[in-house]
């Protein structure tokens, strides 16, 4: 990658729709297009042989759809693929397939602005995307980053995620979870409960001389002896 450029790809079978990116693209002085394509097939011989670092991709598409282009690309897919599409429907499936983005038309200029942006800062940092669960519940679908969680309970067969006041349900033993989460940011404080380090207040004795938890919503969370060295010795760290 030339420094200060980024170089893009835009894959859509409508001419005006690839026409649209280019024409955002080229207020970015730092994105550089490099191929648009019109069809899957083409796109993944282009994306083999120009190795793109941010790619804009339709999903439904003659032939070859986009999530068929990720996967015949496989690891010479770039970090850094943005779905744009018309169907609200592919949104659950885009982010298993992880993408860092999900852009749906119409979209103004502001929110294809803050896409570019999190997609650039990727590339140039070498990091990859913030983890993203997926909660389905009462037909609705919920996108959640792991960085919103306040903390995790275990709730029979499933895990209550607690971010922002509000409750969510996945069906994941907290065990399960506890090994796809970021350990610098979550710790397990008890058999039961994973908190996120970032939200701690304070740890504390109870009336009883017992260790608690106080986070920064005012929730108290009960801190298991087992669990206090290892959590104390993590504040230490952030």
């Amino acid at each position: 990658m030339s420094t200060g450029s980024f170089r893009a790809v835009i894959v859509d079978d409508e001419p005006l729709a690839r026409a649209s990116l280019i024409a955002l693209l080229a207020r970015d002085p730092e994105a550089e297009v490099v191929a648009e394509c019109g069809s899957g097939g083409e796109a993944v011989e282009t994306i083999r042989a120009l190795r793109p670092d941010l790619l804009f991709l339709d999903v439904q598409m003659p032939g070859c759809d986009g999530f068929e282009v990720l996967e015949r690309l496989g690891a010479s897919a770039p970090k850094a693929v943005i779905f744009v599409t018309a169907y609200d429907r592919y949104a659950v499936k885009a982010f298993e397939a992880e993408a860092l983005d999900y852009l749906l038309k119409p979209f103004d200029d502001g929110r294809f602005a803050r896409a570019l942006e999190r997609a650039k800062a990727v590339v140039r940092g070498g990091t990859s995307p913030e983890r993203r669960l997926i909660v389905k519940s009462a037909g609705r679908v919920t996108i959640l980053k792991t960085g919103e969680i306040d903390w995790i309970e275990a709730a029979d067969y499933y895990v209550c995620l607690h971010a922002g006041g509000k409750s969510h349900l996945l069906r994941r033993s907290l065990t399960e979870l506890e090994d796809e989460l970021d350990a610098a940011i979550f710790c397990r404080i008890h058999r039961s409960a994973i908190v996120n380090l970032g939200r701690v207040r304070e740890v504390r004795l109870d009336a009883n001389g017992e260790h608690e938890i106080l986070l920064r919503d005012g929730t108290c969370l009960r801190l298991s002896r087992s669990y206090r060295e290892q959590l104390q010795d993590r504040l230490k760290r952030t």
